[in-house]
């Protein structure tokens, strides 16, 4: 009982955060193919204001003054709202028509013309979260000649709305992911087409330093795959995602989930980046006492970062915090060395003339890397104890030394004087 008032209740929650947004401002991108003035053909491009509407047929458009898209007839499987977050960060939407390519078959979907043409609804998360292309059919009023250029067909005015609905959709929330070394990483590829068991075709390929190599493929009509990383079972639910199980140097590139549903063709990139953080350390404890005079070397080192860009600079801050901290120049840096692993390492060093007005002074080793939200920092406290005055130690112990002889002197002289009265004593007659 509980669990069916949990899935009702579920249900509701999602219908009304779907009702919220009933539409979303889109950019209807056309191609105009002319020839210029050297006689070459070349591709323009023209962007209009467009605004893809949820709803059903002979609902008012929301903005008559553009070109309204109505996505309309989808189930809860289908509908866009359901895999993005419409209402936290901006989205990008464009729209564009899809060429078949000169295939022509007729799509299983319900309701499906032969003179439908294609569209697609591209949205692309601010935030890089993720990237979803929508496949929108919609009939004509007419029939289309099958044969004629897709960017003359049915042309578009500029308050026109268009009833579609969603045929296929293809979504990755990982366009780009950063991982360290050794760590499984999932590439995210999900798909939906509007009717049962498609011909379907996935493949993974990656494309790497100019080269392209096929990771997975697989065919439904064959019921075949090539390849490791995907779960067939997987597939079978919409899931076309990939594995990676212990990320190296060698698994950086850009990777491409493409689903073929004929005659739609979806194709998504994931960028994947290697990224470490450096381990940061001194040779010497948090706090470093030394004697005026006195020479130290301090060496901050950063070990096993990836990639290549690191920066290390010193600061020097003085008792209090009263003023801002130096950026130290007198430093040097060592070259970075190449691990076996593909991870780099740096060390920086300067030598410390301490005077007694650097005591308490406090030292920090600053590292930033991309991998790195803020900075790295270790520090050391500076402690300066004064020279000795060897002069004037000579001097006091000389000094010391004449009192001592004297001091035996006079007591010499007391006790010779004494001993002189006593045998004068006894001298003397009665």
């Amino acid at each position: 009982m509980m669990l069916s008032f949990i899935v009702l209740l579920s249900t509701f929650i999602y219908s009304v955060l779907l009702q919220e947004v009933s539409w979303l401002p889109c950019e209807l991108v056309e191609e105009q193919v002319q020839m210029d003035v050297n006689g070459h053909m070349e591709t323009q491009y023209r962007h209009r204001n467009a605004v893809l509407q949820f709803g059903q047929p002979g609902d008012h458009a929301m903005n008559p003054d553009s070109i309204t898209f109505f996505v309309s007839g989808t189930g809860k499987k289908l509908d866009i709202r359901r895999y993005v977050d419409l209402g936290v960060e901006p989205l990008q939407c464009e729209i564009r028509r899809y060429s078949t390519g000169g295939i022509q078959v007729l799509w299983p979907g319900r309701g499906a013309q032969e003179q439908d043409i294609w569209f697609t609804c591209t949205l692309h998360h601010s935030g890089g979260h993720f990237v979803l292309t929508t496949f929108l059919r919609h009939t004509p009023p007419t029939p289309t000649n099958a044969q004629e250029d897709h960017t003359k067909m049915h042309p578009i005015g500029d308050k026109d709305s268009l009833v579609t609905t969603v045929g296929m959709l293809v979504l990755t929330q990982t366009p780009s992911v950063e991982v360290g070394l050794l760590r499984e990483q999932i590439l995210h590829c999900q798909f939906v087409v509007d009717h049962a068991r498609p011909e379907l075709v996935l493949e993974w390929t990656l494309r790497r330093r100019g080269e392209r190599s096929k990771l997975f493929h697989y065919s439904s009509k064959s019921g075949q795959s090539e390849g490791s990383g995907v779960s067939l079972s997987a597939i079978a639910k919409g899931d076309g995602s990939l594995r990676l199980p212990a990320v190296s140097l060698a698994s950086e590139g850009t990777y491409t989930c493409s689903v073929y549903v004929p005659p739609l063709y979806a194709t998504h990139d994931v960028v994947l980046q290697i990224v470490e953080s450096p381990q940061v350390s001194l040779n010497v404890g948090a706090s470093l006492m030394l004697q005026e005079g006195q020479e130290q070397k301090v060496v901050c080192e950063a070990q096993g970062y990836y990639p290549l860009d690191v920066q290390l600079e010193w600061l020097k801050e003085q008792r209090g915090g009263s003023r801002l901290p130096e950026v130290l120049k007198n430093v040097l840096f060592s070259s970075h060395r190449h691990h076996n692993d593909g991870t780099y390492s740096l060390s920086t060093f300067f030598l410390l003339h301490p005077t007694p007005m650097d005591s308490g002074c406090t030292y920090t080793c600053r590292v930033s890397h991309r991998s790195l939200r803020v900075p790295i920092r270790k520090s050391f406290t500076l402690t300066v104890t004064e020279t000795a005055d060897w002069g004037s130690v000579l001097l006091g112990v000389v000094g010391i030394g004449f009192a001592a002889v004297m001091l035996a002197f006079l007591l010499w002289m007391l006790h010779y004087l004494h001993t002189a009265k006593q045998e004068a004593k006894k001298r003397k007659p009665y």
